[in-house]
């Protein structure tokens, strides 16, 4: 590695420093896993099921580094099932702590369990009743012992070389509240398209929320002929709803096959007399067929597997009702 650094600074030295800090951060993630298995486990399953039970929302506080990562759970949680928001205890002195009333939970984040903000909120929080969750790395801090349920996430030391800034503690932090926000998220039967709901303006909310009748194309904007049609007349509709593809219709708008761009290529190499032959002599007989009250995502993963770009949509009664292909689900953003 060549050294595009500033001064002596050495590359290699560098990365070792890098890989230091970061081998520091998996033992204490590691540390905290063989904990949850010991003695921690029976207070997180408690934290759990006072979550569970909680019928107001999850108030999650923390001070300076801490609160940032309580701003980041108290967001997970909300996303994933559990309602929760935010308070800034400095801010809770001045008002903000009519926001907690007595069905919330309280979970207080605080590494060393003496934050001045937090612990003097705490004569308040218990005579409201509130049920407190403490994440702390001390076990004897003025914050643990009046909790309800200690949440251990202790480090044997800093990332930072000083062990002074907080770095492995706050990402053991991090990585309980994702704990407790995944269990929760499990228990309470939380699904892809319950995620999505809280995503609307999202990638996965346009995926799972969009459904097939919002994209496909319908009416005049359908390429539709009849089993009689000339092979002249088929090619004009097609030309003119520019899908790359034909229904053939039968009565009752019954789907009889389809023909495509595809088929033609396919039927001028075989040599067909094009110029005599109709809709229903030239048509793939039987084609794949879609509901109409599906979610788009439904439409995309049957395309994939059966490898069509062109897939038609039917009603209950299998009335054809429309047509989508893989551009209109592009355009829709689905895909």
């Amino acid at each position: 590695m060549t050294s595009s650094l500033p001064g002596a600074v050495e590359p290699t030295a560098v990365v070792a420093m890098a890989q230091h800090a970061l081998q520091i951060e998996a033992q204490a993630l590691q540390d905290l896993s063989a904990r949850l298995g010991e003695h921690s486990g029976e207070a997180f399953v408690k934290a759990v099921q006072a979550i569970l039970a909680c019928k107001g929302r999850l108030v999650v506080m923390g001070m300076g580094k801490s609160g940032h990562v309580g701003r980041k759970i108290a967001a997970t949680m909300a996303s994933t099932g559990t309602p929760a928001m935010f308070v800034h205890p400095a801010e809770a002195h001045h008002g903000d702590l009519g926001m907690v009333t007595r069905i919330d939970v309280v979970l207080a984040i605080s590494n060393s369990g003496e934050s001045e903000e937090l612990t003097a909120l705490l004569p308040v929080l218990k005579r409201q009743g509130v049920p407190l969750i403490a994440m702390t790395g001390k076990a004897q801090s003025s914050l643990a012992r009046h909790s309800d349920i200690v949440l251990d996430c202790a480090v044997d030391k800093e990332a930072c070389p000083l062990n002074l800034a907080p770095t492995a503690s706050t990402t053991t932090q991090m990585a309980l509240g994702d704990a407790l926000a995944v269990a929760l998220l499990e228990l309470r039967g939380f699904k892809a398209e319950d995620f999505a709901r809280s995503h609307p303006g999202g990638a996965l909310g346009r995926k799972l929320l969009t459904h097939l009748r919002d994209v496909m194309r319908s009416g005049d904007a359908l390429p539709k002929v009849g089993p009689d049609t000339s092979f002249s007349d088929l090619m004009r509709e097609m030309s003119a709803k520019g899908l790359g593809a034909a229904v053939v219709v039968g009565a009752g708008n019954k789907v009889l096959g389809v023909f495509t761009d595809g088929d033609l290529r396919r039927k001028i190499e075989a040599g067909v007399d094009l110029r005599s032959a109709t809709a229903a002599q030239l048509m793939t007989a039987g084609p794949r067929t879609i509901r109409d009250d599906v979610l788009a995502a439904e439409a995309v993963s049957l395309m994939e597997t059966c490898r069509i770009n062109t897939l038609l949509v039917v009603d209950a009664q299998g009335h054809l009702v429309g047509a989508v292909s893989t551009n209109d689900l592009m355009r829709a953003k689905v895909i």
